[in-house]
């Protein structure tokens, strides 16, 4: 299998990067607020703008990637955890059964990881992921079919596991012109599904 593209915020803005170093994900941006309270792992973390921007917000957040100099700068921070690992090496789950209230994963694809991600999530936690999706291929890198999702991938991967809040797949036009997916999803805990009546959409 090939190895995912990377598309982490440590590259500079391209065509294959939607966001820069320092602009979070609008998408992430629009949930990060429902978020309980609980640590954050942000996955293929790159230059760590999710993880600044929930560590912001009081949670504590864990960073994991096969390359950590974009997050040198936070190693030794209180609350922050950087975890260097080759995600796509076919090693274990270097988180084990940890979870978290929130598991993020953006311009980032590796198909064997999917299981485990919706795994990560606590219950009450949240999952937001976004990347990029078939006919982004017209736009610009990446053009793999192996690292663009499929319509519906993300609905399957937490199928009977997760409650979709919110789920697109299509055109955006900002920051540049991509074909991207994106989903919002939580894990029900012990309110239930009820707990989606706090959610502002």
């Amino acid at each position: 299998m090939a190895r995912a593209a990377r598309t982490t915020t440590r590259n500079p803005p391209g065509p294959s990067n939607l966001h820069t170093k320092s602009t979070i994900s609008s998408w992430v941006g629009r949930f990060a607020a429902a978020l309980p309270a609980g640590p954050v792992l942000d996955v293929a973390c790159g230059g760590g703008r999710h993880l600044r921007h929930f560590h912001g917000l009081g949670h504590p957040v864990t960073g994991v990637d096969r390359e950590l100099s974009g997050v040198a700068d936070l190693a030794g921070t209180a609350g922050v955890e950087l975890i260097q690992a080759d995600l796509e090496a076919g090693g274990p789950w270097p988180l084990g059964a940890r979870q978290f209230a929130g598991v993020v994963v953006t311009n980032y694809l590796w198909r064997p990881l999917l299981a485990a991600l919706a795994g990560a999530v606590a219950p009450g936690g949240w999952l937001l992921y976004e990347t990029f999706a078939r006919g982004h291929e017209r736009h610009g890198r990446p053009q793999n079919p192996d690292f663009l999702l499929l319509p519906g991938e993300l609905l399957e991967a937490v199928r009977g596991q997760l409650m979709v809040v919110a789920y697109e797949n299509g055109l955006i036009e900002r920051p540049r012109p991509a074909v991207v997916q994106r989903i919002a999803a939580i894990r029900p805990g012990p309110l239930g599904v009820s707990e989606s009546a706090r959610i502002m959409l």
